[in-house]
């Protein structure tokens, strides 16, 4: 009996140890169950991961779900040659592992060269790939301005135009790493219309034929050290503004007209300054003239007293100046 009480205790204890068994492995293959999936689905998809590379992306603050995913569509497009290592590292930088995933494949299927490492590095320094493959594949058109309104260019007679155009670009794969963006597209293409326009002789020129204003612009070669290549620009709107020439020529007119009247008023004022220092002078000279005169009678009594003027000198002198006087009063009646 002690025996058979012995051998049913160590059942038991057996039975417990295995349910305490298959609840741990219940857990485990729970917790293992998301990376047992995701490896069965590479190893059915012809790529296998190793079970315990997916468990260390994990680990390592990697979604393994994004990992896989990219490995077994790079590899059923034929990208064989990306290693499950290198999307890991590009995930660890900070890149769009999806994206580029992506973008490779709709380049391979396009014809586009575009490997793995100029690839990450676009998307590294923060440029849209996915949709850079996109317009290079199709063609995306930028209106110039940008944001309405018209690029305003005066040709030669003075005539102002307003113009708004349409550039088509595709994406330049090779420069889209350190290439400028649109906006200098977009400023590049209003500068050439504006100088197209300014070197016309006559706005009815570029009236008659606005395809001239594309020609001229397009031969600048205007997608130079850009991340695009443009296939061609399209005069859409262009009109006739002010005249330009007309305005400024009276602007001219009038501001020419405002510095003579100020030489006239300058010549004016010097004149009447130089007036009234003639009058002055006369002043002066009347003055001197005065002061003289006074000093007439202290000279002839000093002269009586020396005895160098006698009084028939005296006598002779005042009937000199009476005739004079009564030859000059007669002379004004007469001009009178």
């Amino acid at each position: 009996m002690q025996i058979l009480g012995l051998v049913n205790d160590l059942s038991v204890e057996f039975y417990f140890l295995i349910i305490i068994l298959a609840i741990i492995l219940l857990i485990i293959l729970s917790i293992l169950g998301k990376f047992i999936s995701l490896w069965f689905q590479a190893f059915v998809s012809g790529t296998p991961i190793p079970l315990f590379n997916i468990i260390g992306m994990s680990l390592r603050k990697i979604p393994p779900r994004i990992i896989v995913s990219a490995r077994i569509n790079l590899y059923k497009a034929g990208l064989k040659d990306i290693t499950v290592a290198e999307l890991e590292t590009h995930f660890l930088a900070g890149g769009h592992v999806p994206n580029v995933v992506e973008a490779m494949i709709a380049a391979d299927k396009a014809n586009i060269a575009l490997d793995w490492r100029r690839a990450t590095a676009i998307d590294l320094a923060g440029r849209d790939i996915k949709a850079a493959v996109q317009t290079s594949v199709n063609p995306r058109v930028i209106d110039v301005p940008s944001h309405g309104g018209y690029i305003t260019g005066v040709a030669k007679d003075g005539i102002q135009l307003n113009a708004h155009a349409r550039v088509t670009v595709r994406t330049n794969i090779a420069q889209l790493v350190g290439g400028a963006t649109e906006e200098t597209i977009i400023a590049r293409v209003g500068e050439g219309i504006v100088s197209a326009i300014g070197g016309s002789d006559t706005y009815l020129q570029v009236l008659e034929s606005p395809q001239r204003i594309s020609k001229l612009v397009l031969e600048k070669g205007l997608d130079s050290s850009t991340a695009f290549l443009i296939l061609s620009i399209d005069i859409v709107e262009i009109n006739v503004g002010e005249n330009v020439g007309a305005k400024l020529r009276a602007d001219k007119a009038e501001s020419d007209k405002r510095i003579a009247q100020a030489d006239a008023e300058k010549r004016r004022a010097m004149a009447v300054a130089l007036e009234q220092e003639n009058v002055a002078k006369v002043k002066e000279m009347d003055a001197k003239l005065v002061e003289a005169q006074a000093q007439v009678p202290a000279a002839m009594a000093e002269a009586f007293r020396k005895g160098h003027l006698g009084v028939m000198d005296y006598l002779r002198m005042e009937n000199i100046q009476s005739d004079t006087r009564m030859r000059k009063s007669l002379g004004e009646e007469k001009g009178t």
